[in-house]
């Protein structure tokens, strides 16, 4: 698998809570001085896209409270060589920012959503904006960022409940809703009991909305498998989620209109090594070949010290080529924040 997709955590910061990514008394934010500045990462993605990388994703933290991200957006997208723009964000500044992130030339992007139910969803987030965020994904979807994908990581004791609302919302909105096994870290999040495989979260699916088609969902290239819902079986689950008609608003899509796509995101689970063609840029500098890297490399000092392009192309072509030889069984173990190394 050719490497051509990098992952850039462009802040630490959030406007959540998340119990499995930044739970209380996870410490404190990075110094602005310690986070890669806008020209920095620019520079860093023209170097990257000489030596093959074509996709870029922005994530955090929580992208959009970084002031730059939408001229840091229209500095990428305009890179030479740089094909795609993404984004993944927790949805709640999305309603606002949509379209002059489109604008700027955001291709697409993936919301934070692991619930329908208020109370849940406060419980996991910290946060009581579900309306705000939902309002956030009929934004995207008016203003073109297509496709937009659900992200819900799935946690036994908080939101197994809701795994059918969640996939019915892929029937009632345009929407690819996708399920991720919680990855415990060292970050005092959520207990590892709350993990739910793959197996289970998909037989609970299948239970009810009968059995998956595999099938393909280009953009993006990831470690999701996809699956298409029984299109004669559209109306088993009537939804229950505090905010169903909100979501189901006609303007919007109704029950019908929707894909009726799902994913799953086994990264405990199943191994994906050999298929994985991503790196990861953290906000203070880092580069993670791998999400579970014991070796980071600090970039960040390269460019402060005034090292030139050759040099940096040169590490970036040996971390590109080492990543072949990577897998979960030569990397640490979840030593490491989510909202650090940009989940």
């Amino acid at each position: 698998m050719s490497v051509n997709c990098l992952r850039i955590s462009v802040t630490d910061r959030c406007n959540q809570r998340c119990v499995y990514c930044r739970p209380r008394g996870d410490g404190d934010f990075l110094a602005r001085a310690q986070i890669l500045r806008a020209e920095e990462i620019l520079r860093l993605v023209r170097l990257f896209a000489e030596c093959g990388i074509d996709r870029v994703r922005l994530t955090g933290g929580e992208p959009l409270v970084r002031r730059d991200v939408i001229p840091l957006v229209a500095g990428l997208a305009g890179a030479d060589g740089i094909r795609e723009v993404a984004l993944t964000t927790n949805g709640v500044l999305l309603e606002a920012m949509a379209a002059d992130l489109k604008a700027a030339g955001l291709s697409r992007v993936n919301v934070s959503l692991d619930s329908l139910h208020a109370r849940s969803y406060g419980r996991i987030t910290g946060r009581e904006n579900l309306s705000q965020v939902l309002r956030g994904v009929r934004r995207a979807l008016a203003v073109g960022l297509q496709p937009v994908k659900i992200n819900a990581v799935i946690l036994r004791r908080l939101n197994a409940s809701q795994i059918l609302d969640l996939a019915a919302l892929s029937l009632d909105l345009p929407v690819i809703v996708r399920f991720i096994e919680y990855c415990p870290t060292s970050c005092r999040t959520e207990p590892a009991e709350g993990y739910m495989p793959y197996a289970e979260i998909r037989g609970i699916v299948e239970n009810t909305f009968g059995r998956l088609t595999e099938t393909v969902v280009v953009p993006g290239n990831g470690p999701a498998a996809y699956f298409q819902i029984d299109r004669g079986a559209r109306d088993p689950w009537p939804g229950s989620g505090d905010l169903w008609p909100v979501a189901r608003d006609p303007r919007h899509g109704s029950r019908g209109t929707g894909y009726g796509i799902i994913g799953f995101i086994a990264g405990r689970s199943m191994v994906f090594c050999s298929s994985c063609n991503r790196l990861r840029l953290t906000s203070d500098g880092l580069i993670k070949p791998c999400l579970y890297s014991a070796r980071p490399y600090d970039v960040k000092a390269l460019l402060r010290e005034g090292a030139s392009d050759d040099r940096i192309r040169a590490l970036l072509r040996a971390i590109i080529a080492q990543k072949a030889g990577l897998s979960r069984l030569n990397a640490s173990r979840e030593d490491f924040c989510m909202r650090k190394v940009g989940g």
